[in-house]
């Protein structure tokens, strides 16, 4: 027989529901109403160098423990804050606490002046240059880059391009080369007849409408479901913190340069120049088999922005004798924030970057390792 709870296990739930609803109440109407919204990319950081909208950001840090320094590429239609969500909760603070020396290329808002900008501008200059100024600042010889979603793409293209740059090790996370399963949005440009200058607004680029909007047809119901998930939880603080700087950041997109976007549909996405190893860059010829450096590729089995057939075939298209795939069962966003990122991901990167670089005090390293 079912037990019967108790007079007062029934008062304290009723109490709980009512407490929670009073909550839920308070929490929904400062989410209306915009206020209380959690800081996002607060960690402290120098503008180091920058050339148009891009600017190369140095993180501070008065413990580096490790040499060469990393370099993050981030994408080129989303907010590189999603690394550096809010205290407690950042990819950067980790990889920091980790004894790193930490740069993020940040592309900014593209406008008109950035409409022309091809891939090979990214590929042959803008990550280039941002690479010898870090070198420039460090002092070191060489680093570790580590490329975010697209910005994977373009880290792949640079060391393609570039088989004799100074990296340590190229580290890629959600990062997609089967365009052949980029969804409905990529199938439209693919299949459907859809042209770039169909979508480009008077400035050139792709608007972050159309960014946002191709995003969201890869997963219908994804928005429904996180407001169900959201009223079950709308009495918790700490969640209604998290959600508000997540969907913020998935909401938030820049503008797609006009002329990458063209090349990006028809390299990658019709010719799907990275599978068929048909892939140019400046007029030259690349081949990601030239890849030779210690090679890491980060990926999600639940991601919906970039599916997990996107991203299968990257390891065997690599030509490293040092590669390596860390597969997880999480969503696009949960490889770098949550619980996910903190106890498996992160500390794998952070892992397979600490091996491939050098302790700036042997000592003290060994004394940690052990």
């Amino acid at each position: 027989m079912p037990t019967i709870p108790s007079p007062q296990a029934v008062l304290d739930r009723v109490r709980r529901d009512v407490e929670r609803n009073a909550l839920r109440a308070r929490n929904g109407l400062k989410l209306v109403a915009g206020v209380d919204r959690p800081g996002v990319g607060c960690t402290p950081k120098d503008v180091v160098w920058e050339r148009g909208r891009t600017q190369l950001w140095h993180y501070r840090n008065e413990d580096v423990r490790y040499s060469p320094p990393l370099l993050i590429v981030f994408s080129l239609v989303s907010r590189s804050y999603i690394l550096d969500l809010s205290p407690g909760n950042s990819f950067v603070e980790q990889l920091l606490a980790a004894g790193f020396d930490v740069y993020l290329l940040d592309w900014g808002e593209p406008d008109e002046r950035d409409a022309a900008n091809t891939l090979a501008d990214y590929v042959d200059d803008y990550i280039p240059a941002g690479v010898a100024r870090v070198l420039e600042i460090s002092g070191a010889d060489e680093v570790n880059l580590f490329g975010y979603c697209f910005g994977g793409d373009l880290s792949l293209l640079y060391a393609a391009h570039h088989p004799d740059a100074p990296l340590r090790s190229l580290t890629v996370l959600a990062t997609p080369v089967d365009f052949q399963h980029m969804g409905p949005m990529a199938d439209l440009f693919r299949v459907g007849g859809l042209e770039v200058r169909d979508v480009l607004n008077a400035e050139g680029n792709v608007p972050p409408q159309v960014v946002l909007q191709g995003f969201k047809t890869l997963s219908p119901t994804a928005e429904v479901t996180r407001y169900v998930t959201l009223w079950e939880k709308l009495w918790n603080d700490e969640y209604v913190a998290a959600y508000q700087a997540m969907t913020s950041w998935s909401d938030d997109h820049v503008p797609f340069p006009g002329a990458a976007a063209e090349e990006t549909v028809r390299m990658l996405v019709r010719d799907n120049g990275m599978v068929t190893d048909h892939l140019t860059v400046g007029g030259d010829r690349v081949h990601l088999s030239d890849i030779r450096m210690p090679f890491l590729t980060v990926r999600a089995d639940r991601d919906h922005i970039v599916p997990p057939d996107a991203t299968a075939p990257l390891i065997d298209l690599v030509g490293s004798p040092d590669k390596h795939e860390l597969r997880l069962p999480a969503g696009h966003m949960g490889l770098v924030v949550g619980r996910t990122a903190a106890k498996t991901t992160v500390p794998t990167i952070i892992d397979f970057i600490r091996r491939r670089s050098e302790p700036l005090d042997p000592a003290a390293d060994a004394v940690r390792e052990a």
